[in-house]
């Protein structure tokens, strides 16, 4: 064999191992692609039973609402005939006691509850209006008072470089002598 042939064939043999390697690193890539694709398909997956989880709860949310609304306006159509009830009892309306019987009375009672207002209800929204309006503001609290100590003057003059590492004689006077 000539030596050109032996070179040739070593040339060829190391393109072939060179090829071999690339191959194996390309594998490997195309591994790792293949995982984290089946990992953002699982992610994806995940996020999409989380997300109809999240539908079911707002679903859940929503009727409790409107659930929690109706009883709401049960119970203030219930205090705004109780209320007028009182202010007419309050304002010298015929009382049930008066009445001689016990059955009289709860029919005279009854009357009375039935007999609401528009303008008993309307004074006893404005009366809950206001209440709530009261209940809803924030509630302002006094500032304590703060001591503020007397600046000590310093002992010796500062280099300029010291100024920007330290706080001010003016800055621990207006934070109580503390220092940040």
């Amino acid at each position: 064999m000539s030596l050109i042939a032996i070179g040739m064939n070593l040339m060829l043999a190391g393109l072939l191992v060179a090829a071999l390697m690339m191959g194996f690193r390309l594998n490997i890539r195309l591994k790792h692609l293949r995982d984290s694709h089946d990992g953002f398909a699982r992610a994806v997956a995940e996020l999409d039973v989380a997300a109809a989880r999240a539908e079911q709860g707002l679903a859940d949310l929503r009727a409790a609402t409107d659930e929690a609304a109706d009883a709401l306006a049960d119970r203030i159509e219930k205090a705004r005939a109780l209320t007028g009830k009182l202010d007419r009892q309050l304002q010298g309306a015929p009382q049930t006691a008066a009445h001689s019987s016990p059955r009289a009375a709860r029919v005279a009672f009854r009357q009375e509850e039935a007999e609401v207002d528009e303008a008993d209800v309307e004074r006893v929204t404005h009366r809950l209006g206001a209440l709530l309006s009261a209940a809803r503001e924030p509630r302002v609290r006094p500032e304590p008072e703060r001591f503020v100590r007397p600046d000590i003057a310093p002992t010796r003059q500062r280099p300029r470089f010291e100024d920007d590492l330290f706080d001010g004689p003016a800055e621990r006077v207006a934070m109580g002598g503390a220092r940040r």
